[in-house]
């Protein structure tokens, strides 16, 4: 009963803090238009993934997840985000190229694992360019601990990949120490390494405001063994 009423204590701490921003007309069109065409609600309970399937948590405006949902029509994809504007802006990209294979949540990211995503079902899982609460007090709010590595192993295929992107050193290595120590998952780098830079995965928006700071960019990429 400890461990579970911790548990629940840890999982009230958000990850992220809600910035909604201002709507273009746009976006808010977009929002009111075509979200009972590519929406999903946690409401709405378990889906039924039928194809490979990569989910991305925290797409930001979205325009890498689309361009990656454009170059592999085989393959769906899910797209978590909190924030209306980033929502609005994928809606709109989404019609306007036609692109099928992609479906939005507006949800917490681990609701939406918890409630919505069937167990063994994803063949990759994204998160890129997270906040990095890089104070020390706010360490707590990263996403990527202990608890999270053993929800998103239940929730990948056997040989699933979990894939990380930061451009802040200190959280690289803050994952790669929780990714290594996890059970269930094998470094494709080789335990205690960074890996390239996947051909699929697009430059996104944080990634260049971050090179433009002058900052590096760490991939870590593991398989759920």
């Amino acid at each position: 009963m400890e461990k579970l009423e911790n548990f629940q204590r840890i999982r009230k701490i958000r990850s992220f803090v809600l910035r909604q921003g201002r709507l273009t007309i746009a976006q808010a069109s977009a929002l009111e238009t075509l979200w009972s065409k590519y929406g999903l609600t946690v409401t709405q309970g378990m889906q039924g993934l039928k194809r490979d399937t990569v989910l991305e948590i925290g797409f930001g405006n979205g325009m890498s997840l689309l361009a990656m949902a454009q170059a592999t029509p085989e393959i769906d994809y899910i797209g978590i985000e909190v924030h209306r504007p980033g929502v609005g802006a994928l809606l709109h990209e989404v019609d306007k190229a036609g692109v099928t294979n992609i479906q939005i949540y507006q949800e917490d990211a681990i609701d939406v694992l918890e409630q919505c995503i069937p167990d063994e079902s994803l063949t990759r899982l994204q998160l890129y360019f997270p906040d990095p609460w890089h104070k020390k007090r706010h360490h707590k709010r990263r996403i990527v601990q202990t608890e999270f590595a053993a929800l998103i192993r239940r929730k990948l295929k056997k040989g699933g990949v979990f894939h990380a992107a930061t451009d802040w050193e200190q959280y690289a290595e803050h994952i790669l120490a929780v990714m290594d120590a996890a059970e269930g998952f094998e470094n494709q780098a080789g335990e205690g390494n960074y890996s390239e830079k996947p051909d699929y995965r697009p430059d996104t928006k944080f990634e260049a405001r971050g090179k433009r700071l002058g900052h590096g960019v760490w991939d870590l990429l593991f398989e759920r063994n």
